[in-house]
Order: structure tokens, then C-alpha cells, then sequence
């Protein structure tokens, strides 16, 4: 048998983690002095009261590589292999680590995503249903490095107050975007996180012309799946941007998830994305 990890900015439901086994290595979260793990003792409704209401700070860190050797160990043992997709290697040193602890060990692949939130999720999930039809570690790992380059990731940003809070725009660009109503789309890029398109208005309608962007009048999509991913938006939004997906392509599935602390953290609540593959070239 072959199990089938990540990290925990994968950003997959606790339902697909159950049911693909899917087990996640966590993320530093820290506010302040204060040292949390991502979804283990701190979520992304923690994370926006003590930005917004204590006014502390907050920022990520990588998981270093005892905690890796750690969490590798168990099921070194227990799996004739373990695949290990890690948060994309340009965001973070926890690919590097990852690296490091699968050499003090046989039977670890570790696969950089390139990507990050559902963008690696995508990965996970078709690296858990090859395991579960039988495919071999080296078989599963050709096919997810083949898909790596196809992953579409991207995500429109309502206020950019939290990229402000983490030195990722300037004070004068934060007021200039509020003042003019512009939303930025970020877009992941050779690996790479790049600021996309901006729109302008509401959110809402912003992210009405961010999915026609993105899907209308395409023929290179894989319809197998997309993901609706976002850390806090109303529930009504989020139904919305389901009938605009709708109403473009017929995916087999539409799936809604949460994204963690490290997309919370650096984004803010009202922040947004729709996340699939491409069809292999």
C-alpha cells in the first residue's frame, strides 16, 4: 500500500482527507510570540479576530525537517511507500525540508507542487485515487510531476489590507486599490505567486468577470474537477461563483473548500479563488 501526504496548505476538506487517508503535516502559525499549527490548535476564524480585533501580527513558517523525520516516521513502517506533495518550493523552505528528512529513509518520494492551497490539493487528490486503483509510487510520481505545469491557480483579493500587514504591498498601494475599488487577482506562475489582472467594483461583480476570465471560451480545461476555495466569504457568494462556473463549463465536480491559515494569513477573509487542471499537453 502506498500512502499518500502533504502539507497542510493543501487546503482539502477534513471529508477528503478522510476518505482518501490523506494525512497533512502542519504549518507554523504565529501571532505575535505565540506558535500555532495550522488547523491543529488554530484556524483561519482565530487568525482574522486577532488581526482585526487584538491588532496583533501574524505570519507563517515552514515545518522544519525533525518535525518532518517525525511525521514520516509512522507510516515509514507501516506503507510499502510514501508520496509526499509538499507546498510549491518558491513560497517556502518546507519542500527543502521535506527533502531532507525523506533521506533518512527508503521508501519517501517528496513531490514539489509548485503551487499552493487547492492548487497542490488538485495533486493530492489525483496522487490518492491512482494509490487506490493500484498504481506504483513511481508510476504515481511520473503522473503528478506530468500534471504539476497543469495546475491553474489563481485568486482575487476583496481588501488588501492583510498583503499590507505582511509587507507584500505598500501603504500608499493599499489605499490607492481601496480608494479606486480595485480587486487583484493573484495568479501562481511558474511556481512563482504574480499579481494578475485587477478588476474594479464590488466584489462580487469583480469575481463574476475574474470566472469569465478564466473559463469562458476555453477548450485546454480537464473537467474532472475544479475547486471554489476561500477562507471566510458568505455562503450565498460562494453559491454565486458555483452558478457563473455553471453556466461556463460542466465540470463532474465542484468542490467547495476552506483555505487554511497560510492563505487566511497573508489575504484576509474576503479573498477568493477558483483552482483546476488543464488538460495534459
Amino acid at each position: 500500500m502506498i500512502k499518500i501526504t502533504a502539507d497542510s496548505t493543501c487546503d482539502l476538506s477534513p471529508e477528503l482527507l478522510a476518505k482518501y487517508d490523506i494525512s497533512l503535516a502542519s504549518l507554523h502559525v504565529l501571532i505575535n510570540e505565540e506558535d500555532y499549527l495550522d488547523g491543529v490548535n488554530i484556524t483561519p476564524k482565530d487568525i482574522f479576530h486577532y488581526v482585526s480585533v487584538e491588532n496583533k501580527s501574524c505570519s507563517t513558517a515552514a515545518i522544519n525537517t525533525y518535525e518532518y523525520e517525525q511525521f514520516f516516521k509512522p507510516y515509514t513502517k507501516q506503507y510499502e511507500a510514501i508520496i509526499h506533495i509538499s507546498l510549491g518550493s518558491e513560497f517556502s523552505s518546507c519542500h527543502q525540508n521535506a527533502c531532507l528528512a525523506a533521506q533518512s529513509f527508503e521508501n519517501i518520494i517528496v513531490i514539489d507542487s509548485q503551487n499552493l492551497s487547492t492548487g497542490s490539493g488538485l495533486l493530492v487528490l489525483e496522487a490518492a485515487e491512482l494509490a487506490a486503483q493500484g498504481y506504483t509510487a513511481k508510476e504515481i510520481e511520473a503522473r503528478i510531476l506530468a500534471q504539476v505545469p497543469e495546475i491553474e491557480a489563481s485568486f482575487v483579493i476583496d481588501k488588501m489590507d492583510y498583503l499590507k500587514r505582511g509587507g507584500r504591498c505598500s501603504s500608499v498601494e493599499a489605499f490607492g486599490a481601496t480608494l479606486l475599488k480595485i480587486k487583484p487577482s493573484i495568479e501562481v506562475t511558474h511556481g512563482k505567486m504574480e499579481v494578475g489582472k485587477k478588476y474594479r467594483g464590488q466584489f462580487a461583480s469583480s469575481l463574476e468577470k475574474y470566472v469569465k476570465d478564466r473559463l469562458e471560451n476555453r477548450t485546454d480545461i480537464d473537467l474532472s474537477r475544479i475547486f471554489i476555495t476561500h477562507p471566510d466569504c458568505p455562503d450565498e457568494l460562494v453559491e454565486q461563483v458555483k452558478t457563473m462556473i455553471q453556466r461556463q463549463m460542466q465540470f463532474d465536480e465542484i468542490l467547495i473548500t476552506n483555505a487554511g491559515c497560510t492563505v487566511s494569513t497573508h489575504c484576509g477573509p474576503s479573498t477568493l479563488g477558483i483552482l483546476f487542471k488543464r488538460t495534459i499537453k
